[in-house]
């Protein structure tokens, strides 16, 4: 039998944060689409019912578990928005040097938390 060559795999590549972002990206779009979608349709069903079920919607998500779905959300909307654009950036044959994929992975990361950080902050101070 003849021994062919193994397929590289996760216990083989050093992890990095250009792995990282890969695996969130896809996580935030799925949960975006999941998550996301569920909130829509109550809201839109809540807007459509009337006032008490509009009413029963909004105490769900002014309470504790109901910001931190919507911090979640709006922390994966940002965060898949970064990572798409270092992915534009791919597509026209930029940051392929390791060095700057790397350093672009991290500013994905940063910037999800940033810009979450200052939308909730304007939002809170309205």
């Amino acid at each position: 039998m003849v021994q062919r060559p193994l397929s590289p795999h996760l216990t083989i590549w050093r992890w990095g944060p250009h792995m990282l972002v890969s695996i969130l990206h896809r996580i935030t779009g799925n949960g975006m689409a999941v998550v996301g979608l569920g909130v829509l349709l109550w809201w839109l069903g809540a807007l459509a019912s009337g006032p008490a079920a509009y009413d029963s919607f909004s105490a769900a998500m002014t309470s504790p578990l109901g910001y931190v779905v919507l911090v979640g959300l709006t922390w994966a909307f940002f965060n898949h928005m970064a990572s798409g654009i270092r992915h534009w950036f791919m597509d026209i044959g930029a940051n392929y040097e390791l060095r700057s994929n790397k350093n672009s992975a991290r500013g994905v990361v940063v910037a999800g938390i940033v810009l979450t950080a200052l939308f909730w902050g304007a939002l809170l101070l309205l």
